[in-house]
């Protein structure tokens, strides 16, 4: 245990960063794809993105708050994002948002895994009847990305480095996440973990995930990586106790450092050689848990996704 906070320790307070959003290369021709970029440390990679002349899509379930995302975006850049409306937490709608997009795009170079659930109140299902998030931070994202995948191949085959990317937005929770399939849906192993514990397992599934997409699809072109954007300040702690706030306060970071490993996962020439690897802030390659590097549980993990959406 006292490893493990270790760990924590050094991903909270990170060493200065050494990559900085101004070094983001120039993005013209590429169509990029944020999820959750409404807000937080989404919205942030959508901006810097946008001032590097990609096209944006700004991926969220209210079209309301991805219009005024959109608006708020183009102000500050004097670009204009695309919106696209996606549910993570309904896998009829992520279906048909993934039909729309590839009827709208057909190549996609970066595809940014970034939306999340954070401890939501327990009664808080999916609408299919999963973990709110296993559901949508794990199982969501994993339908989504399989149903975009031709265009990324596409992106990855017109690209000049040979890659598209996918760059998974997980946490140093993960450490404390090890995959219990009986909390997946209500129940009472799922209410003996609760909402923290199925947070942690849920961004452990991120990780598992992101590997095993590196080992399916690496020879495609396809570059995968999971990471820890660190402790930013966003509306993702909604849920938290008023002290657990207080102290988030203090020793969070601006979402401007949110958007950073991320963006150099995403964008960057070194950023092709990474395929399954773990980041940490700022932009430095880290190491997961060890579960998080295991075979074997992300083979049957993603056995598991894909039966989830055999019949949608």
């Amino acid at each position: 245990m006292g490893h493990i906070w270790s760990v924590y320790v050094r991903e909270t307070f990170p060493p200065s960063a050494k990559f900085h959003a101004s070094d983001v290369p120039d993005m013209s021709g590429k169509v990029v794809l944020v999820t959750g970029a409404n807000t937080g440390i989404g919205k942030e990679t959508a901006r810097v993105l946008l001032t590097k002349n990609a096209k944006v899509y700004i991926a969220c379930r209210d079209e309301a708050k991805g219009r005024a995302a959109i608006r708020d975006l183009q102000k500050s850049t004097g670009k204009e994002a695309c919106f696209l409306q996606l549910n993570l937490a309904n896998l009829k709608s992520i279906k048909a948002s993934g039909e729309e997009f590839l009827r709208r795009e057909p190549v996609l170079h970066v595809l940014f895994n970034n939306a999340g659930v954070m401890t939501p109140p327990m009664e808080m299902l999916t609408d299919d009847g999963y973990d709110l998030q296993i559901g949508t931070n794990v199982l969501g994202h994993f339908y989504f990305t399989k149903l975009v995948m031709p265009a990324l191949l596409a992106g990855a085959a017109q690209s000049p480095d040979g890659t598209a990317r996918i760059v998974n937005t997980a946490s140093n929770a993960h450490w404390f996440g090890s995959l219990d399939y009986n909390t997946f849906k209500d129940g009472p192993a799922r209410k003996k973990r609760g909402a923290m514990g199925l947070y942690g397992e849920s961004k452990m599934g991120n990780v598992l995930f992101a590997a095993e997409l590196a080992r399916r699809y690496g020879d495609q072109g396809i570059v995968s990586t999971a990471l820890n954007p660190g402790g930013i300040k966003t509306e993702l702690s909604r849920n938290f106790d008023s002290f657990s706030k207080i102290i988030g306060n203090l020793v969070f970071h601006d979402v401007s450092y949110g958007a950073l490993t991320q963006l150099y996962a995403g964008t960057t020439a070194e950023g092709a050689h990474l395929n399954g690897k773990y980041l940490v802030p700022w932009a430095r390659v880290g190491y997961t848990h060890p579960e998080g590097q295991d075979p074997q549980q992300a083979s049957e993990l993603w056995k598991w996704l894909e039966e989830q959406i055999k019949d949608i």
